[in-house]
This record gives C-alpha cells, sequence and structure tokens, in this order.
C-alpha cells in the first residue's frame, strides 16, 4: 500500500504518486449503455483510446444504478435495451435533480424521423445511428464535454455558450 507522500517507479523514473495518479483521476467519466457485448466492446475501445474513463451497462436497470452511484459525465445509450429502454432511461434520467444535466448520446440502429423526435422529446442531446463513425462518436462526446463546466453538475445545470439551454430553448415562444 502507498502512503501519500510516498513515489513510485515508473518507467525507470521515480515519480510522485500525484504526478502519475492525477491524470487518471481527471478522466471524464462515461457510461456506455449497450446490450449487443461486440458493439459495447467497440464502442469501449474507441472511448478509452480516445482518453476517456468507461463504465459500461447491458440492460436499463443497471444504467440507471451506475448512473446514481457513478454520476458519469457522459453516457452514450442505445435505444433498444432489456428491462427498460433508452427513451425511459432517458425520461428518468432527467426527471431527477442529481442526474438532469448528464449528457447523452443515442447510439442506435433505428433510424427514423419518429426515433430521432421520441429521442429529443425524451431529452437526449445527440443522435447517432449505427454504422458509426468512431471520429464522428468521439468528436460529439468532446464537444459535449467541453460545454460542462466542473460546477454545473453540482448546479444541476449545464454550461452553456449562450446562457440558454434545452428547457430555456423550449419555453422561449413567448414574445
Amino acid at each position: 500500500m502507498l502512503i501519500a507522500g510516498e513515489s513510485f517507479i515508473r518507467t525507470g523514473v521515480l515519480l510522485p504518486i500525484c504526478v502519475w495518479i492525477k491524470p487518471i483521476l481527471m478522466l471524464r467519466k462515461i457510461l456506455v449503455v449497450e446490450d449487443d457485448p461486440d458493439q459495447l466492446e467497440a464502442i469501449r475501445g474507441n472511448l478509452i483510446n480516445a482518453g476517456f474513463a468507461i463504465g459500461t451497462a447491458s440492460n436499463g436497470v443497471d444504467a440507471l444504478t451506475k448512473t446514481r452511484t457513478v454520476l458519469p459525465d457522459l453516457i452514450v445509450l442505445d435505444l433498444m435495451l432489456p428491462r427498460l429502454n433508452g427513451l425511459d432511461i432517458c425520461r428518468t434520467l432527467r426527471e431527477n435533480p442529481a442526474t438532469a444535466s448528464i449528457p447523452v448520446i443515442m447510439l442506435t440502429g433505428m433510424d427514423s424521423y419518429f426515433t430521432r423526435v421520441a429521442g429529443f422529446e425524451a431529452g437526449i442531446n445527440v443522435f447517432l445511428t449505427k454504422p458509426y463513425l468512431p471520429e464522428e462518436l468521439i468528436s460529439k462526446v468532446e464537444e459535449l464535454l467541453k460545454h460542462l463546466s466542473p460546477t454545473s453538475r453540482k448546479s444541476g445545470q449545464p454550461k452553456s455558450k449562450s446562457g440558454n439551454n434545452r428547457s430555456n430553448q423550449r419555453s422561449s415562444s413567448k414574445p
């Protein structure tokens, strides 16, 4: 067991623990929710290679449990899942103040106008279809995370460039 202030030998160089552990702790946490093991591993691998810390869930109930305990910075969510579908997961997240501001990317094989509308009405931020380009997924993840400030999660409000969030845009129909 290492004690605060101790050093650890890494690549032949003696480094203080804070030098090598801090970058690990600073990784943005992403929860990937996918029931297909091959798809899950592909998404997970792409995001790990891009430098993110990844948690996984293979059904809707586990996704909600892990979201409440880990509070990820972002969720990549499939639509068709066992036990609870992606739309219901997203609605549940948006109803809870502790999880309402977590960005959600829906990554699904279902690509219809109605699916997209239902997804945005449930509260997703980005809709991507399978097959997807890993670069596009990573770009969308980075774009959404860029708009989150470290304190925005505590207050329950996402940081926005224009100062408007989705709820403000919906209610802005007044003259």
